[in-house]
């Protein structure tokens, strides 16, 4: 059994039956009240997230999640097919409304981790930084820099992001998932 003081970031439990991650907490007492443990936790089955202050009294039940590696097949028709590392043969698919919105950023073939509560999988993490091949950008202007001398372009898997004026069709780059921005260009 976990208690509000062991509710610290990354740590998963059961809420209302359902398996939750906690994204951060802080102890806070007040002046002749109770110490709560504010905190912000994720849903891993819907990915809502929530703000929730929890007593000493609370006690939780830890979540039992096991992770294995899927390899990302491909897309259609609002399906994402993946399979096991382990054995391609075994394939399934997850809804396009699983996924959170840096499903963008998967590229085919690449390898991400499912996480599993109860023997189904609840939810996907993909790597905090990819690397993907620039497809598409408009061309730089000579003294174009007085804004800030950045530019869309479109990545290998649709997605389009901010990057700067040095960055030509053909370059690989490094993206960060979480932020959905531009990290570095990658010597390919």
């Amino acid at each position: 059994m976990l208690t509000m003081n062991d509710l610290k970031p990354g740590t998963y439990f059961v809420f209302e039956g359902d398996p939750y991650e906690v994204l951060t907490s802080q102890h806070v007492k007040m002046q002749q009240r109770r110490p709560v443990m504010q905190t912000r936790i994720k849903n891993l089955k819907t990915g809502k997230v929530l703000d929730r202050n929890f007593q000493s009294s609370d006690n939780f039940e830890e979540a039992e999640l096991a992770k294995k590696e899927v390899r990302f097949l491909y897309s259609r028709r609002g399906e994402y097919w993946f399979a096991e590392k382990s054995d391609p043969r075994k394939r399934f698919f997850l809804p396009e409304e699983f996924l959170d919105d840096s499903r963008i950023f998967i590229k085919e073939n690449s390898l991400v981790t499912a996480l599993e509560f109860n023997a189904k999988i609840i939810s996907l993490e993909i790597p905090v930084k990819v690397d993907l091949k620039v497809t598409q950008a408009p061309p730089a202007v000579k003294g174009n820099t007085a804004t800030g001398g950045t530019k869309q372009v479109t990545l290998e898997t649709g997605a389009e992001i901010n990057v700067p004026l040095f960055v030509d069709v053909g370059d690989v780059i490094r993206v960060n998932t979480r932020t959905k921005e531009y990290n570095e260009r990658v010597q390919a």
